[in-house]
Order: C-alpha cells, then structure tokens, then sequence
C-alpha cells in the first residue's frame, strides 16, 4: 500500500445518483489492480476519523502528466456528503492500492460481468483489463431504478452483449439479474462470471453460476474501519479449502474479491453486513 497526498483533478456527477472524482495519484494508479480500492480522507477536513473506502472505477495511465484514477460514490452519510464538495485542485490524502483483486482467466475467454446499483463500479476497470487481455466482455446491469443504473452507455460500448434490469421497469428488462442470467449464460456462452452488488444478489449468482458448473468471482460488500486489516470490522465468513470450517476473513486484506462458492452465505443476516462495495458513509 502506498499513502499518497493527491490532487483532484475533476468532479461531476453520472446521471442524478453518483458522483465521479478524478483524482492525480500516479504511484496508486500505476499500482492497481481491478477489485481493489482505495481509502480517501479529505486533506484539510480533521473531523474525518476514518477514511472512507471507494472501489477503484477506471484508471488512466496514459495521461498528460500523470496517471489517474477513479472513484464513484453516493451520498450515504456526512462522509460522503463532504466528498460530494471537492472540486478541482482540493487535495485528498490516499492509502491504496488495497485488497484482492480480480483474477484474470488464462483459459477462459468469455467472461460476463454482472453489477448491482453502485456494485458495478469496479468493473469498468475490470471490463478494460479483460478487453486488453483479448476476452469476450458481457454485462448484465441492475438496479431498483433507471438513474441508478451506472452509466449504461460506458457499459453498451464495451459489452458484446449489454442487458440492464430494472425493478420498477423504467429501463430494460423489468425484474431483476437472476431473472435474465440463466439465459443470457446460454447465449454469450459464459466461461467466468464477475459480480458485485448487494449480497442477496451475488449468493443468487453464485448459485445459478454452480449449477452451470462456471466459476464466479465476487466482490464483496463491507463497511471498513481502518481498510488495511487492523480492526476486523470487516470480516466475511468463508469456507476453508476442505469446506469442513468456516473461516472469519478480512474484506480489506483478504478480500474484497472471493470465489463465491466459497462464502458461506447462510452466515449471513438476510440483508447482509453492507450496501456497497467497498465504500464508506
């Protein structure tokens, strides 16, 4: 991990739900991975205690001067409603790259990503690194309503196939993922499944990507105190290798991404522990 004083570089906001900051921190950038995040403390606010952790949404390494990363978020709470202010030239004080990222096939050709609401942040990065690697790229949004749907037309350019759900009908396919997965797994031919989004869903997906015997990684919600493995705030039960106990794992370390088929999901409250991944309030 890295701690970095940054520049923000842009803001605005995606559709009437998210805001996007583009922040200047190229040792972070040029670090990263897909799936990991990083933990952001506004440089001049001291009534932040804790940081709050935001996956990493697109990187750009390319850039004039320095490379760039990322971050969407919603208002969830004071922190994130300070967030909300920065504008350009604010400094924001980063720790990252942290976490587990997403594993990259070496066989595996056609992958199909599947975002909850704010859960389909980290893979825009991930849907880059995979189209880099020479895979299929699928996507299968969904969310209560159409302005939470992260930024569709992104997801339309780089899906070969682009499915968006929507619980109240206002866009795409009315009901939800699970409703259109087991055919759209027919149709793309998925070899690897991706997901992130509220835990009812990713346990729906995990066990629908069993039956067809594909490999599902997931990235997981949790709410992070310190973010690199200290407080154990973030703990996800999760079956050891023999699946004979179940182990009380750290997001921020030895997460946020798992195997789905690993987790144990009847640990689980019905809602879960959280509501994004992985992102503060």
């Amino acid at each position: 991990m890295i701690q970095q004083m940054a520049q923000v570089l842009s803001y605005k906001k995606l559709r009437d739900e998210y805001y996007l900051l583009t922040i200047v921190a190229p040792e972070i950038a040029e670090a990263s991975k897909p799936g990991q995040f990083v933990n952001i403390r506004p440089a001049a606010d001291r009534s932040f205690i804790l940081r709050r952790p935001f996956s990493i949404y697109k990187v750009n390494r390319r850039g004039d001067w320095a490379a760039t990363l990322e971050v969407v978020f919603d208002i969830r709470g004071g922190g994130t409603a300070a967030l909300a202010q920065l504008r350009p030239h604010d400094m924001v004080d980063l720790i990252g790259p942290t976490g587990r990222p997403f594993a990259i096939p070496k066989s595996r050709n056609s992958c199909l990503l599947i975002g909850g609401g704010i859960g389909a942040v980290p893979l825009f990065y991930l849907a880059e690194e995979l189209k880099g690697a020479g895979k299929r790229v699928d996507v299968l949004w969904g969310a209560s309503t159409a302005s939470k749907l992260l930024n569709p037309i992104d997801a339309k350019r780089f899906g070969a196939q682009a499915v968006f759900t929507t619980e109240d009908g206002s866009e795409g396919v009315k009901g939800k993922v699970t409703d259109v997965l087991p055919d759209l797994l027919t149709k793309c031919g998925t070899e690897v499944i991706y997901a992130c989004g509220p835990n009812a869903m990713l346990e729906a997906v995990t066990k629908i990507g069993q039956r067809r015997r594909i490999p599902v990684q997931i990235c997981m919600e949790a709410l992070m105190g310190c973010g690199y493995g200290i407080c154990m705030t973030c703990v996800q039960p999760i079956w050891n290798s023999q699946r004979d106990q179940i182990l009380h794992v750290r997001t921020c370390v030895d997460g946020p991404v798992f195997n789905g088929a690993r987790v144990a999901w009847d640990v689980f409250a019905p809602e879960g522990p959280a509501k994004a991944a992985p992102v503060g309030n």
